[in-house]
């Protein structure tokens, strides 16, 4: 009798290691449809408790991705904090699209995304601008010179469904 108490007793202490049903759901991958997202237009997600972005670029945005390639700290994506797909000019699997976790690698705030260029200052080539500290990112996550923070923004585990479905938190075999 004492060791089914026991047993009993135990029970609750052992399925405390186990993480909760709301815990499992935060960390699962999303899905998102991307088809009623537009070109140069911006949309906000939800993964793991962060803000995830995914940008449709335009022909122009890609094109200018190389005019400031020597004004990057990283623009090969070689900090390896990043999926591998990702050390890529355009850190994506599609080009079109740019999938990243929206926190500033410096101290964790949420930059702004600002695709216009000259709106920062005339020099801006149009990207993201973290207001807390003014560190500076491409239109394609990766971080100016000179700047506080020390890495690109990272890009999440991601793989497309379909050319129009992104499952966010799931890598694999893609289109």
């Amino acid at each position: 009798m004492g060791g089914i108490g026991a047993l009993f007793a135990m029970t609750p202490f052992i399925s405390s290691w186990f993480p909760s049903s709301k815990a499992k759901a935060a960390g699962s991958p999303i899905k998102v449809d991307l088809s009623e997202l537009e070109p140069g237009q911006q949309v906000t997600v939800e993964w793991r408790g962060k803000p995830v972005w995914i940008v449709r670029r335009t022909t122009e945005m890609l094109d200018h991705l190389s005019t400031n390639e020597n004004q990057l700290r990283d623009p090969d994506s070689l900090v390896p904090q990043q999926p591998f797909y990702a050390k890529n000019r355009y850190r994506s699997i599609n080009p079109e699209y740019l999938i990243l976790i929206g926190i500033c690698t410096h101290l964790g705030c949420l930059p702004k995304y600002m695709p216009d260029e000259n709106t920062l200052d005339s020099d801006w080539p149009g990207g993201f601008y973290c207001p807390c500290h003014g560190s500076t990112f491409d239109l394609s996550g990766r971080v100016f010179k000179g700047v506080p923070a020390p890495i690109n923004l990272e890009v999440p585990p991601y793989r497309f469904m379909s050319e129009r479905v992104v499952i966010i938190g799931e890598e694999g075999v893609t289109q």
